[in-house]
């Protein structure tokens, strides 16, 4: 079994295709005809978002992201954290916290899309050395 996407529910698929790419430099995949679902070439794992009016003729009722009480984040993992994340903020995001070193060893920040979802941007994870 594999990890193949991740769907995030959104009011408007091609105008968050459009700010995932300028934000984070990803790139498209597709967006269906009808505009109700999109794709990000992310790596291994895909990046999709469909309508929350898609959802709903699914017989399906999507809730709201909300940055300040999340109930999941989605993060990317960059050499250069400072210059991603003013990237990301240049494209629309909100700042929710600055870049900063964390006592692991791992900087991080954070920010919201336009859609209130929580994104993580940091570098890699500095596992311990086994030695």
């Amino acid at each position: 079994m594999i990890f193949r996407y991740t769907i995030l529910y959104v009011e408007n698929v091609a105008a968050s295709l459009d700010f995932y790419e300028r934000a984070f430099g990803f790139e498209r995949q597709f967006l269906h005809e009808s505009g109700d679902y999109g794709e990000l070439a992310t790596g291994q794992t895909k990046l999709a978002f469909s309508s929350r009016t898609l959802m709903r003729s699914l017989g399906k009722d999507p809730g709201k992201a909300a940055i300040k009480v999340p109930v999941f984040e989605i993060a990317f993992e960059t050499g250069d954290v400072p210059a991603a994340l003013a990237r990301a903020v240049a494209a629309g995001a909100k700042l929710v916290q600055d870049a900063r070193e964390e006592a692991w060893g791992q900087t991080t920040s954070y920010v919201g899309d336009p859609d209130g979802y929580l994104v993580e941007i940091c570098s890699p994870v500095q596992l311990p050395s086994a030695g």
